[in-house]
């Protein structure tokens, strides 16, 4: 039998503080959060709610917006909580008639959350949401991580440093490159060809 695996809240850099109203915390649990999108009310939402919809997953603890998701294993009280979690959110903050209504709703966001998980571990998962003939669609793309077994693989720069002179040397001409035509050939009049 697989593992439970759950998606949580990765941050890679401080963005999601600045594009989101309220982020997500690093290492929460997540759902898609899309039930919280009207169809019909999309083209009233202001850049950071446009965000919202574009890109985030909600964070189940904080309400708030996570770009990433990585894939995490989970134990079942986890999972559990996840969904009580979630319930009483759906009951305070949207008014959902009873907790067991709340609690059915959350499990199913909750199954779905782990649907996606289907990858390895500290596979990250971003988001794209669209509106299509008025219905919200979802699409998912996986990122894996390169790099040691148990570190995050993931870095968004990475420096190298180079000792010494003896290596190839990389030297550009920019005054060069602007007089080489679409074609590569080079003009020694610097006057504009028909690149065919």
């Amino acid at each position: 039998m697989n593992a439970l695996k759950l998606p949580r809240a990765i941050r890679l850099d401080p963005s999601d503080r600045f594009v989101f109203r309220r982020a997500a915390e690093p290492g929460e649990w997540l759902v898609t959060g899309s039930f919280l999108f009207d169809p019909t009310g999309i083209a009233a939402l202001d850049a950071k709610g446009r965000t919202a919809f574009r890109s985030g997953f909600l964070g189940i603890a904080s309400f708030g917006w996570s770009t990433l998701a990585v894939v995490s294993e989970a134990t079942e009280a986890e999972r559990e909580a996840a969904i009580a979690q979630l319930a009483g959110h759906l009951v305070a903050k949207l008014g959902a008639p009873d907790l067991a209504t709340a609690r059915a709703a959350a499990a199913e966001e909750v199954a779905f959350a782990a649907s996606l998980c289907d990858h390895p571990a500290q596979t990250l998962i971003a988001l794209h949401r669209t509106l299509e003939d008025g219905e919200i669609r979802e699409r998912f793309r996986t990122l894996t991580p390169r790099g040691e077994p148990g570190g995050t693989g993931f870095r968004a720069f990475e420096f190298m440093e180079v000792e010494g002179e003896d290596g190839p040397q990389d030297e550009v001409d920019l005054l060069a490159l602007g007089k080489t035509p679409v074609s590569g050939k080079k003009l020694a009049s610097g006057k504009k060809t028909d690149a065919s």
